[in-house]
């Protein structure tokens, strides 16, 4: 385990004694608890966020494409061909 310190409001240090006092945990215990919990809900998109993502996509969807289907189609099909020859030939200096 790694030693660090932090500054903590007494109100958190209150409620922090309280939790582990309540658990029969040591603090550094509930400390390392809230910490995973905490990363753990972070890796996820806020409402806010969410919402933004939804209405970008949203614009995505109603703008009109910039070359037919077929066109995207067709680059497709040749970037996988080449990948399948081991990808693009450059030419050797």
């Amino acid at each position: 385990m790694v030693r660090v310190t932090f500054s903590l409001d007494e109100q958190t240090v209150v409620e922090l004694r309280r939790t582990a006092a309540r658990l029969r945990r040591p603090q550094s215990q509930v400390v390392r608890e809230a910490v995973a919990d905490y990363a753990s809900r972070t890796d996820r998109l806020s409402d806010r966020e969410r919402r933004e993502t939804l209405a970008v996509l949203e614009r995505l969807r109603q703008s009109t494409p910039s070359r037919p289907a077929r066109a995207v189609d067709v680059e497709l099909q040749s970037i996988r061909a080449a990948r399948r020859r081991g990808g693009r030939r450059h030419p050797s200096p």
